[in-house]
């Protein structure tokens, strides 16, 4: 299946820019702060079906930027300062658009900086009930359902729109996911809007509709390493996770309904741990949802996490809406991937910290619904925010 989708999306030579596309590019290639919010745009070329992929950069006035193409709505690249004020990239991901359509990319699927759905995480045997009917979906993890299925929404060409502000500048993407597609009912009509603001903030707002009753649980997979340009791997990463409690689950990680206090285990991040200090203790790694310890009204953001990079000073919180997070630490990387500044990608080389709802939660009545219906709007905001300590 891998070689088929690999043939269907492989990108022609790129096409030529008008002068305006490829003065605004040439700009987007430097560090130097600049006066004003600025977001370009970079045509990439077209898929099969004359499908257009785009690159957008989003910078801010301090030189912070973020790319993001409308392939699979990707964060390819974040670039912000370190605690010497020298700008580096903090995501994993490529430089080049036709790399994230390899056989090899395509068949392991990492989803670097994706957005993942219909569903973010694993279905249960790909089945699920939904109002008395049977939903049959593509087991693609083991004997389960992962991330949307075989052609999720990470390897979907997206409406683009960019808006450029004073204090903001944000692209917003669009996708008509119709009905039965990758087995899901109903037609989803889903956004996503990037912004980055003046503060090092990139906040990502969801929203969908659909004219049937159905499932939704999106989530961006971004790889993070604040210390790509000093460090190995991530494992001197100091983690906090704001949970007292986490999703547990059977070998092939789908969850076995119980939500355990992480008190005394490798699991408690309810103060600062590097990633390494414990991990041996957890098999095969990092890989499970925390349930946040979540305080105020439905809708308000909450500080779900904490990671501080000792080498570079580099800090990055996590705020979102939803109740949990899936904590992930690159365990099945092993060294296939080169991606920014020719970096191999090696195990427990980058982390994820996926907001979202929790794995197969179609299947689990005690979790929190991930239903939604004709007639209402699934949205939910989360904010990667990063500063620098000395």
């Amino acid at each position: 299946m891998a070689a088929v989708l690999a043939s269907a999306l492989m990108l022609p030579a790129c096409r030529q820019n008008t002068g305006s596309e490829t003065q605004e590019t040439a700009d987007t290639t430097t560090n130097q702060p600049t006066a004003t919010m600025k977001v370009t745009r970079e045509s990439l070329g077209t898929l099969t079906g004359n499908a257009e992929v785009e690159m957008y950069t989003l910078r801010n006035t301090s030189g912070a930027t973020v790319k993001i193409t409308n392939y699979g709505a990707i964060v390819t690249s974040i670039q912000m300062p370190d605690k010497n004020g020298n700008f580096g990239e903090v995501v994993l991901g490529f430089g080049n658009v036709k790399d994230y359509l390899t056989n090899d990319y395509l068949s392991s699927g990492p989803y670097f900086g994706a957005v993942v759905g219909r569903y973010g995480n694993r279905i249960a045997k790909g089945r699920f009930s939904l109002e008395g009917q049977q939903y049959t979906l593509a087991t693609n993890n083991g004997p389960n359902h992962l991330h949307g299925g075989l052609k999720g929404f990470d390897k979907k060409v997206w409406q683009a729109q960019k808006i450029q502000g004073d204090t903001t500048a944000k692209l917003h993407l669009m996708y008509r996911s119709p009905d039965g597609e990758e087995g899901y009912p109903g037609t989803l009509q889903t956004s996503i809007t990037y912004t980055l603001t003046d503060n090092n903030e990139l906040r990502i707002e969801y929203q969908a509709t659909t004219d049937k009753p159905t499932i939704v649980n999106l989530t961006n997979h971004s790889y993070f390493n604040l210390a790509q340009d000093s460090a190995a791997n991530v494992l001197d990463h100091q983690v906090t996770i704001n949970a007292g409690r986490y999703v547990a689950v059977d070998k092939t990680l789908i969850p076995t309904g119980q939500l355990p206090s992480v008190k005394g285990t490798p699991m408690d991040f309810t103060t600062p741990h590097a990633i390494g200090e414990r991990i041996g203790k957890v098999e095969g790694g990092y890989d499970h949802t925390w349930v946040f310890d979540r305080t105020g009204s439905d809708g308000d953001l909450f500080l779900g996490a904490r990671v501080v990079a000792p080498a570079s000073g580099r800090v990055m919180e996590v705020l979102t809406d939803q109740p949990g997070v899936q904590f992930y630490t690159g365990n099945f990387l092993n060294g296939t991937f080169r991606g920014h500044g020719g970096r191999t990608y090696v195990k427990n080389y980058g982390f994820c910290l996926e907001t979202q709802h929790f794995p197969d939660s179609p299947n689990q009545p005690g979790f929190p619904s991930v239903v939604l219906r004709p007639g209402t709007s699934y949205q939910t905001t989360t904010v990667y925010r990063f500063s620098v300590q000395q």
